[in-house]
């Protein structure tokens, strides 16, 4: 493996001004680093919401800079430009940082977010334990959003999962043993247990007709949890507005489409039985088939431009 420290690069300055001489002598109660990354997985863009909930409450500070050249496909993920009239005038360049923020009470956590990397893995997840082992972060932990077939009518439900026992006690396991396509922060998680760092995920259970919408409630439960998994205040009632809204809207389309709100029915009667029989392997009670999430999405693409029309 080529050296971790090869693909990014850490603003000192910053680092003593936020964290002090941060080194590997660092007391155990260091940060928290939370990460959200783009290009995985992430339904109701329940993380992606929640980091920019994070990034425009409080004040930030770039401590860390990959190099994206060098774990970016650009072929496969093309950025955008801007062409206007006779010449290019922007370009979105892809980006993946490590920022220091101070939450509502004043106390330092570091943020990873940016891309997800296309290449060499292990050695961006190498190149973030050295960060984690430089600053002394204390826990690491993940969010995003997954579909699944739960109502938008009921509280929403989430797995977590974390590297040692006790950091997930506390919550409800709905799923057995499975194999599923990974993801850097995934493998992350996994890399810093096996090198004894606590580490841990919020993965927030999103309707799956909702999946590809920017779903408020989702991030709202993923910052909650973040909350009560590392103590900090970060502000959560400021999306209380936008997730009450979003639930109007969706409870609004529901009611004027019978197809789609017959499923939504089946979804509750579902939950509601899983609910009296927790234990079950997922949380569907029965096996008859539901609609896919493209089926569903699709469904509500097409009411949405039927009203449009009229």
């Amino acid at each position: 493996m080529l050296d971790p420290q090869g693909i990014y690069e850490v603003d000192t300055e910053a680092v003593e001004r936020t964290l002090g001489a941060a080194g590997a002598d660092v007391a155990p109660s260091g940060p928290v680093l939370v990460h959200a990354l783009s290009g995985f997985v992430d339904a109701g863009s329940a993380g992606e919401l929640a980091v920019e909930h994070l990034l425009g409450r409080f004040t930030t500070t770039r401590l860390v800079t990959f190099d994206v050249d060098q774990v970016v496909d650009y072929r496969s993920r093309r950025p955008v430009m801007t062409f206007d009239a006779d010449r290019w005038t922007d370009y979105e360049a892809p980006f993946l940082v490590v920022d220091h923020l101070a939450d509502g009470d004043g106390t330092g956590f570091l943020l990873l977010h940016g891309v997800e990397p296309d290449l060499q893995w292990e050695l961006v997840v190498a190149a973030v334990r050295d960060v984690v082992e430089r600053f002394g972060v204390s826990l690491t932990i993940g969010l995003h959003g997954i579909p699944m077939g739960v109502p938008h009518t009921r509280p929403m439900s989430l797995t977590a999962h974390g590297t040692r026992e006790g950091l997930v006690e506390d919550y409800t396991s709905f799923l057995g043993r499975v194999q599923v396509p990974g993801s850097l922060g995934a493998l992350l998680e996994h890399r810093l247990g096996q090198t004894e760092h606590d580490a841990m995920g919020v993965t927030v259970h999103v309707p799956h007709y909702l999946a590809q919408s920017r779903y408020a409630p989702a991030a709202v439960v993923a910052l909650q949890h973040l909350e009560k998994a590392t103590g900090l205040t970060l502000d959560v009632d400021a999306l209380a507005e936008a997730a009450a809204q979003a639930r109007v809207e969706v409870a609004e389309l529901v009611a004027e489409n019978d197809e789609v709100a017959a499923v939504v029915r089946r979804l509750e009667e579902q939950y509601d039985a899983f609910s009296r029989s927790i234990g079950r392997p997922n949380l569907l009670a029965e096996d008859d088939p539901l609609p896919t999430a493209e089926e569903l999405g699709a469904e509500f693409e097409r009411f949405l431009a039927q009203r449009d029309d009229d």
